[in-house]
């Protein structure tokens, strides 16, 4: 591949932009287990959610495989922070541990967020 020495540079990192990752994990499990699943990730949603780091919390299901989830979080921290503060929380005890034997299947994806506001969106309306 060749680069366009005419192409328009990237913008530089901005050393004011907060650290901001996007955390996707995808977990299966057996399809008579979902409604329990689910029992145990909402309380434990509902206290990540409560976090001022969290600026977006979205859980999806796979409509062709019953018992398949896929969670979506932004947060405006780094992963290194997410390792030593955030998943040291009390309150993900209880979801790990009854959830944890249901697990078929479990996958982790990070991102991070490019820098500046040209590249970051959200409408109120979407989470009416």
């Amino acid at each position: 591949m060749e680069i366009d020495p005419t192409a328009p540079a990237l913008p530089a990192f901005n050393l004011t932009d907060p650290p901001s990752i996007s955390w996707h994990a995808r977990i299966t499990v057996a399809p008579e287990n979902a409604e329990k699943f689910l029992r145990y990730l909402k309380p434990c949603m509902d206290a990540v959610k409560a976090e001022k780091e969290c600026v977006f919390f979205q859980v999806f299901q796979d409509p062709s495989k019953p018992g398949s989830f896929m969670f979506v979080e932004n947060w405006n921290a780094s992963l290194e922070w997410m390792q030593s503060v955030q998943f040291k929380k009390p309150y993900y005890i209880p979801y790990i541990t009854e959830t944890a034997p249901l697990w078929l299947d479990r996958k982790f994806e990070v991102w991070e967020r490019l820098p500046g506001a040209e590249w970051a969106s959200s409408k109120p309306a979407n989470f009416e």
